[in-house]
């Protein structure tokens, strides 16, 4: 009996051997124990539970897992820290309540005893994955001792996690070892009076939850609640549908995993802690995180930078301090308030419904240690901090509470006259822009009347429709004769770059305003469908690591796009030539890598739509006058909502290098593509090669095997770009590469969402799960295409023959 391990992110235990035969009861009784050999089956066949081992050890232990699936679950642990070496076992459960394991010398290696005084009959387990010891009636509620007490790493719907405050008994979950070793690991989650709290066995923090608001919550099929009276502070989870579990993983994640029937696989469905804002304090004292934004920490208002040269260089550790400090006494502190917020950590409740809101203020106000507080509702009350260190404070969409900051007099006033300030400049420009609207409303009206009676050919594109929306496209038309005049009728010295779509043009409106103009070829490769389709996905986002579409023109044959002009043109202008790739240092690069791993989070999790890119690569990653990166080029991108999560399509089209093993060969593609391609590019940002480069050094066929070798001999700083010379952070390159190659493995379930991603980033090295072998994909025309450096990025369609390198 065997048991093996996935190479996935969460450990999904597979036992590839069959296991011991099962028997057809559900029992164990002092008279029939349970040999090494043998399985018991819950009543409705959910659950087995037997001895096990796991990888190629010779340790072996008893434990609960799903039956009948192909992916048999562990999720309890008997003798975690205990098992039976070298030996077969046996379970036994004596008269006097003692549950034991033994091996074949008869050593007893793990034992448990029943509540004192109880009279045992036998060892049950029951079809929620509860194993329990019982007396004489089988149908009695009434627990001996049960595993639900004792939770390892999963947590089952029903299953507590808290503390019974009448027994005293903590319920925790404690991660396994490694993800073949189920002894108790690094990480632990406790569940205290209004969050639950992720630390490492440092005593370390690593991520806590918003608190609770007394009211239970539902989200994809599960209904999750807690506790928190005389008798004890318990969190519980129901699945309504498909089984459900909760894992603290053995890598520092908590996970809900939900088993999908029709693809018979779990499916992470959230992870905690997600992206850096969800790592504990990862701003500081009164800092405040926001995805979001760029930088993502601030300070919160009335607060400065402790340490100004750390913050600015993205070293928030240190925090913040008041730039003015309190004046209680007086009574002159005001409060400032951040709506949508993650409250900070360890607050003072005071529970009670005569609690009003001005009370709760005016509580705060009273006590000159009071630094902040905020309303939750009547089952928690008015909530204050008496710390001048707030942390973990975050702004998030999906939180809805609101924080109210103690400020001083001073910089209260600051703010106030900002705002003044601000209405008596906005007053009259407003005033003038309601006028302005209306002249610009007629006149529109007026045209568009005007352009039904045209018979130029030309279309109206409010009608074009995305084969994914049957929205109207809302965006800015541009008349042809107008992006002619701003482009010097397309004067090839304002061509930015050509390429299979067409060429770009540097242009200049009226307004004095630059603008990329990317006109599309009439033998571009992008037909209409994909220029339609480029418009209504790019209208539709809105982040700073995202191309901004200006707007768009159809006339006859012509189809263009305006986009916001990028002075320092795309990526690969700088990286793959070795002259300018000196500009690019280490901290642009990573700047770059952390932009992009933004950007495409926000299509792949955070915009209205989830977006699959489909051609991410370097000549794709426009840079604005601070090197600032923005993804662009969106005509092979696809939307996607509700749970659809993966295509098929008989069209592959994309950029050999950045295509992902299921896509070229299947046509399959995903988010697992995209993060693909986001692999690829990290190793060409480190190394400033090209992944199709030729490389002579056998057997190297594209840039992903040579780092992957490298890697494999301890020697991946070798891969470093020359032009860097030493001036770079070891320690971030190496975690860029492990990054690099976690996302380009050769299974898409291997690999890491962005969410993970973006956390992986500023994770410890050691932390990291190690990547394996990734998909090394080369075409039967890739060097001839290589070795000519004037031809543009070729992209492939599927009458190119792909194929997978032989391991």
């Amino acid at each position: 009996m065997k048991l093996l391990h996935s190479r996935s992110f969460f450990f999904v235990l597979l036992l590839t051997s069959s296991f011991a035969p099962s028997i057809a009861r559900d029992t164990i009784t002092p008279t029939q124990p349970l040999a090494d050999n043998q399985t018991l089956i819950s009543s409705g066949g959910q659950f087995a539970f037997g001895f096990f081992t796991p990888d190629n050890s010779k340790r072996r232990y008893v434990g609960i897992w799903f039956n009948n699936m192909p992916d048999q679950k562990i999720v309890w642990v008997a003798n975690r820290g205990s098992p039976v070496i070298n030996s077969t076992g046996l379970l036994s459960v004596t008269a006097n309540g003692t549950m034991m394991i033994t091996d074949t010398k008869s050593t007893i290696v793990w034992s448990i005893s029943a509540t004192s005084g109880s009279n045992v009959s036998f060892a049950q387990l029951l079809d929620d994955g509860n194993l329990v010891l019982k007396q004489d009636d089988i149908n009695t509620q009434r627990y001996a001792w049960q595993s639900f007490d004792h939770p390892t790493d999963t947590l089952l719907p029903g299953m507590k996690l808290g503390l019974d405050r009448i027994t005293g008994l903590s319920r925790n979950l404690t991660s396994w070892k490694t993800e073949t070793d189920p002894s108790e690991g690094e990480y632990y989650l406790v569940n205290t009076d209004i969050n639950l709290d992720l630390y490492s066995r440092s005593g370390k923090k690593i991520w806590r939850s918003a608190q609770w608001d007394g009211i239970d919550s539902r989200s994809k099929g599960l209904v999750y609640s807690k506790v928190n009276d005389s008798q004890e502070v318990s969190f519980v989870f129901q699945a309504s549908e498909q089984p459900t579990i909760f894992v603290v993983s053995w890598f520092g994640k908590d996970q809900w995993f939900t088993w999908q029937s029709d693809s018979r696989q779990w499916d992470k469905v959230w992870e905690e802690p997600g992206d850096q804002c969800a790592l504990y304090g990862h701003c500081g004292a009164n800092g405040i995180c926001d995805i979001t934004t760029t930088p993502i920490c601030e300070c919160l208002h009335g607060f400065v930078p402790k340490n100004p040269d750390k913050w600015a260089s993205t070293d928030w550790t240190d925090g913040c301090i008041r730039k003015t400090e309190l004046d209680c006494w007086n009574g002159t502190d005001g409060f400032v308030q951040i709506s949508g917020a993650k409250l900070p950590d360890s607050p003072i409740s005071f529970t009670g419904s005569d609690l009003s809101f001005s009370d709760c203020r005016r509580m705060c106000l009273n006590n000159c240690s009071c630094t902040a507080y905020a309303m939750y509702p009547v089952e928690v009350g008015c909530m204050i901090w008496m710390d001048d260190r707030l942390l973990d404070v975050v702004h998030k969409d999906g939180f809805q509470q609101d924080l109210y900051i103690r400020t001083a007099y001073a910089d209260l006033v600051q703010s106030q006259k900002s705002k003044v300030k601000m209405v008596a400049i906005l007053a009259p420009l407003l005033s003038g822009l309601v006028l302005l609207i209306t002249c610009v409303t007629y006149f529109l009206q007026k045209r568009k009347r005007r352009r039904k009676g045209m018979r130029n050919g030309g279309t109206n594109f409010s009608n074009a429709k995305s084969n994914e929306s049957n929205e109207d496209i809302n965006i800015p038309l541009f008349e042809f004769g107008t992006i002619e005049a701003a482009t010097d009728y397309f004067r090839a010295e304002n061509a930015l770059g050509q390429g299979g779509f067409g060429t770009v043009y540097k242009g200049k409106l009226g307004n004095n305003q630059e603008i990329a103009v990317k006109r599309l070829g009439r033998t571009s490769l992008q037909g209409i469908d994909e220029f339609k389709n480029e418009v209504m996905v790019i209208a539709k986002l809105q982040h700073r690591n995202l191309v901004r579409l200006l707007g768009c023109c159809i006339h006859a044959e012509e189809r263009i796009l305006i986009y916001e002009y990028m002075p320092n043109k795309s990526l690969d202008f700088f990286l793959f030539d070795k002259e300018k790739g000196v500009i690019l240092d280490w901290r642009t690069r990573y700047q770059i890598v952390l932009g992009i791993t933004r950007g495409l989070l926000y299509l792949h999790h955070d915009s209205r739509f989830r977006i699959i890119h489909r051609d991410l690569k370097a000549s794709n990653i426009l840079l604005d006058k601070t090197m600032n990166p923005k993804i662009s080029d969106f005509g092979m991108a696809r939307l996607f909502g509700g749970d659809d999560t993966d295509f098929k399509t008989r069209k592959v089209v994309g950029t050999y290098g950045y295509m992902s093993p299921e896509y070229a060969m299947g046509g399959f593609f995903s988010l697992k593509s995209d993060v693909y391609s986001y692999g690829v590019l990290i190793l060409e940002i480190i190394t400033g090669k090209k992944n199709s480069g030729v490389y002579p050094f056998p057997p190297y066929i594209n840039l992903v095997a040579h780092a992957w070798n490298l890697w494999k001999e301890g020697k991946a700083l070798e891969l470093v770009d020359e032009s860097m010379s030493k001036s770079f952070s070891e320690v971030e390159v190496l975690r860029c590469i492990k990054v690099g190659l976690l996302c380009v493995q050769e299974l898409p379930a291997d690999r890491p969402l962005m969410s993970s991603v973006m956390v992986m980033l500023g994770a410890d090295l050691t932390s990291l799960p190690e990547p394996t072998q990734p998909g090394f994909i080369k075409t039967k025309f890739s060097f001839e295409l290589d070795q000519n450096s004037s031809k543009q990025d070729s992209q492939v369609s599927n009458d190119l023959t792909i194929t997978l390198d032989a391991r």
